[in-house]
């Protein structure tokens, strides 16, 4: 019989090959054998997660990952999807932001996913969403934010008052942008149709009582007032 949980290993990351055929629940037992045996090799590391071999529905993959974390001490910070634009998207994105290496690696908090129109996400932490803002949708964060996609909705960061807070964006068209007391004044009117899938990634910041919003490059990263 064929092993039917593979796990391979990458950078930063993991893929777990699953036998298409298993009962789902017979599945969860061995991956959580699998994974109560590779405790030792993987400890407590924190990474991202890929999944092949089995169409998989983001309930199942919440359960894989929880199945995971409760039978290892490893820590998946976010489940990187096969689209391979997209994660080209991702690691280009996350190469342009190495300037704030720290930041991300202490963020807090990953999202996967896309806020649709009047879903609000509220965290004390800085966060990560893989996925787009679309007009409608509101993320608050008292820290910074980073969306590996585009920004169309709302967005309020430094919810705590302080202006010394960021929002990244591969793509940035906010309805509302907020730094800490600072609100992004803009004149651009938006559609909910209007999402357009090219990558600008971009930085909103406050500089001399006025939230700034610049394309990412290696010399505003190094002179950003944060």
């Amino acid at each position: 019989m064929k092993n039917p949980v593979i796990i391979k290993s990458f950078h930063n990351g993991i893929s777990l090959y699953l036998d298409e055929e298993m009962d789902f629940d017979d599945l969860l037992g061995e991956i959580a054998l699998k994974f109560r045996e590779s405790a030792h090799f993987f400890k407590d590391a924190k990474m991202g997660i890929s999944f092949g071999g089995r169409k998989l529905t983001e309930e199942e993959e919440r359960i894989i990952v929880n199945t995971i974390t409760n039978n290892s001490s490893l820590n998946i910070v976010c489940i990187i999807g096969t689209d391979e634009e997209s994660n080209q998207n991702y690691v280009r994105a996350l190469e342009q932001l190495a300037f704030h290496q720290n930041e991300l690696e202490n963020a807090g908090q990953f999202y996967k996913g896309n806020l649709k129109d009047g879903q609000i996400l509220e965290t004390d932490n800085s966060i990560i969403v893989l996925g787009d803002v679309y007009p409608g949708a509101c993320i608050i964060s008292k820290k910074d934010i980073i969306i590996i996609g585009g920004l169309f909705g709302q967005a309020y960061a430094g919810g705590s008052g302080l202006d010394g807070h960021f929002v990244v964006a591969l793509e940035m068209s906010p309805e509302r942008l907020k730094i800490g007391e600072f609100k992004y004044k803009t004149s651009e009117k938006h559609s909910k149709w209007s999402i357009k899938p090219k990558v600008h990634p971009k930085i909103a910041y406050v500089k001399d009582g006025q939230v700034i919003v610049d394309a990412i490059t290696k010399e505003l990263l190094s002179n950003l007032p944060i």
